[in-house]
């Protein structure tokens, strides 16, 4: 192969011009899915696997699965030991953030203060670089927050755990550009959804309702007797429970939303904090059943029959397995899990479990489309295994590019886990610059920031022994001839990660 040079002019029309190979792989990748590949072996068996349940195989987690088997390396993910150390340079990053050194209740009492004064501010031009500095700041923690999730999920051991955590971030959304939840969102990860990613339901339902980032995004810190706010109801029924067939009204709506009055976010006090005089005392009628006006307990009471409805086992189970099997999983093994789901009440490693074992789950193994955000980990992750990343704002801007960033879906219902909203040619044609960039070790991960940020050289490294022995056997025809054909390290690097078989998992 001759040596390439990364110093083209746009990605995708040099690509064009030098390239056949890739136009092949181009029409492949936005027609669809792998095509004739063959027929894997043990060791594309194990492939597969990782790809689903991990953020990408990599070549170290290929040999723990190798070292443990697949039913061992598939208990140890659903049950995690133990918080386990990044690799140095990643925790050290993680170690130094100031998410990490600081309490939440401060940093929003600080920006809190900052932002009162504001208004204190005669001069316009103090006033404008004032709230310049302060929304810098506000932007600043909420790429910790992020750059900490995709350092974790580049390199924790628990990987399915990781993925959980994204899941249920996803699930019970919050946009961060909402008022101050960019000095939120790092803790709404940590405190309220990471801790029970595998937990049970409900207590995972119970830390999102009541934590500030949930109260101020779908305004319930606004909601009070005689001033009802009826957003959170609405969606903690339809969204988060039940489905919106899950048979509820919009009397339901309106008596949960009395419920759910009283809680406010104080952030030079007690945040979250239940106020009595804003509290709706009247008993309520939810779903069938009087729910004796008394307060806080209330909320318990509610959120203990929302989360055991059966419709609630069945709508947070069609989406596990829409994101685990398929983008439109049986109504058998649906209802399998969502048995599951009530006799364990709401044990989601349980499920987890039950969705492994099943025939479907192997069936659709390399079959399901990856989301911008696993196509940037799992590209990342074969590209430098375990080899720490000094900057993660590459990535980051990957994924908004994408139109997937992190915490970033105004929307309450999160973003799409299905094919048909991320296969586009726009998509497609985004994500080979990305495999060029990669593939030409041109993508600034190394980069650490500074004054005078300097880059380690760092080339990828995707022709190893996980290619050689597990990913070629998944390759098609066409991939095949394509790489054969590479003229460089680096365009062959591009044409893997850009290869039909690589977008899918």
């Amino acid at each position: 192969m001759a040596v390439g040079t990364a110093k083209e002019s746009h990605p995708v029309r040099a690509v064009n011009r030098a390239c056949g190979p890739f136009l092949l792989l181009l029409v492949a990748s936005c027609a669809g899915g792998p095509g004739d590949a063959l027929v894997p072996g043990s060791h594309a068996d194990d492939l597969l696997l990782l790809n689903r349940v991990t953020w990408g195989a990599n070549p170290s987690s290929a040999r723990e699965l190798a070292r443990m088997g697949p039913e061992r390396y598939l208990e140890a993910q659903l049950r995690p030991a133990q918080e386990a150390a990044l690799p140095p340079e990643a925790q050290a990053q993680v170690d130094a953030m100031t998410i990490t050194r600081r309490p939440v209740e401060e940093l929003a009492k600080e920006m809190e203060s900052r932002r009162k004064g504001l208004d204190l501010l005669r001069s316009d031009e103090e006033k404008k670089a004032a709230q310049q500095a302060y929304q810098q700041e506000l932007t600043r923690l909420g790429r910790e927050a992020a750059a900490r999730m995709l350092l974790r999920a580049l390199y924790s051991p628990w990987q399915l755990r990781e993925q959980m955590t994204w899941f249920w971030m996803n699930h019970f959304n919050v946009f961060q550009y909402k008022a101050n939840l960019r000095v939120l969102v790092a803790d709404y990860e940590e405190r309220a959804i990471r801790p029970h990613a595998l937990g049970r339901f409900r207590d995972l339902l119970g830390a999102t309702a009541l934590h500030p980032a949930m109260l101020i995004y779908l305004d319930n810190a606004q909601n009070a007797a005689n001033r009802i706010n009826e957003n959170y109801a609405r969606e903690l029924m339809e969204l988060h429970t039940l489905g919106v067939d899950g048979g509820y009204t919009q009397r339901d709506v309106q008596e949960l939303a009395r419920i759910l009055t009283g809680f406010s976010v104080n952030f030079d006090r007690e945040m979250p904090k239940f106020i009595p005089g804003r509290h709706d005392y009247g008993d309520k009628l939810l779903l069938g059943r009087t729910i004796r006006g008394r307060g806080a307990a209330e909320v318990d009471e509610a959120l203990d029959l929302l989360a055991r409805h059966p419709a609630t086992a069945r709508f947070i189970c069609r989406k596990l397995a829409l994101f685990f099997v398929s983008d439109d999983p049986s109504d058998v093994l649906v209802e399998r899990l969502a048995s599951t789901f009530r006799s364990s009440d709401g044990d989601i490693a349980a499920v987890l479990r039950e969705l492994f074992a099943s025939a479907e789950f192997r069936a659709s193994l390399g079959a399901k489309f990856k989301d911008p955000v696993h196509y940037v980990l799992s590209a990342v992750r074969l590209a430098y295994d375990d080899k720490a990343i000094l900057n993660a704002g590459p990535m980051i801007s990957w994924l908004g590019r994408m139109g997937e960033p992190l915490y970033a879906r105004p929307t309450p219902d999160g973003f799409a886990l299905t094919r048909t909203e991320w296969a586009s040619a726009g998509q497609m044609a985004t994500r080979f610059e990305i495999a060029r960039t990669l593939g030409y070790g041109a993508a600034g991960l190394f980069r650490a920031e500074g004054p005078q940020p300097a880059e380690r050289p760092a080339f990828p490294q995707l022709a190893n022994a996980l290619y050689y022995e597990s990913m070629q056997k998944t390759l098609a025809g066409p991939t095949r001839s394509a790489l054969d054909n590479a003229t460089s390290p680096q365009e062959w690097n591009m044409l893997l990660l850009a290869s039909p078989e690589f977008m899918n998992r």
